[in-house]
């Protein structure tokens, strides 16, 4: 099912039809607020919208019955991932990010809808290394090397032995 936008006129009478589910075009006046659109505005709305496929029609003798064909949920599904891509460069971590920022989301709502999870990892106590493990890593240590002493260095060194 594809859906399209609408414009604001459109989308008032959509509200009004999402409430009612399915009505006669004089439900549907009843059910607008004041200032309510002349009925010729609002006929030429249902129109359109059962051309943009958001509605389906019924013939009752005389008169039609206009029926939802795409649900609220559905559009405004629509809308957030138009808005998504719009705005936000389909990255929905920014959108979370801007509620955040302007403190209209916060740890709480998240909590909510998220299960956090975290991994516990024992910290492993050192046990007194013993004399065996001390050689162990004396055979198993690369070598170092020898520092060469300069030949001010050897001389003294002879001297202390003597």
């Amino acid at each position: 099912m594809k859906i399209s936008h609408l414009t604001p006129g459109e989308e008032l009478l959509m509200n009004v039809l999402w409430r009612l589910d399915s009505a006669y075009m004089r439900e549907i006046i009843e059910q607008y607020q004041e200032p309510k659109p002349h009925p010729n505005t609002i006929s030429t709305f249902l129109k359109i919208l059962v051309e943009k496929k958001f509605l389906t029609t019924e013939k009752e003798g005389r008169i039609f019955r206009y029926s939802v064909a795409i649900p609220f949920d559905d559009y405004r599904k629509y809308l957030v991932h138009l808005f998504l891509e719009d705005y936000f460069n389909n990255n929905a971590a920014e959108i979370v990010k801007l509620l955040v920022e302007e403190n209209l989301l916060n740890s709480d709502d998240l909590q909510q809808f998220f299960e956090i999870r975290a991994t516990v990892v024992p910290h492993q106590i050192k046990e007194e290394e013993s004399d065996l493990s001390d050689f162990i890593k004396d055979i198993t240590a690369t070598k170092k090397k020898k520092k060469k002493k300069e030949k001010g260095e050897k001389k003294k060194d002879k001297k202390k032995k003597k």
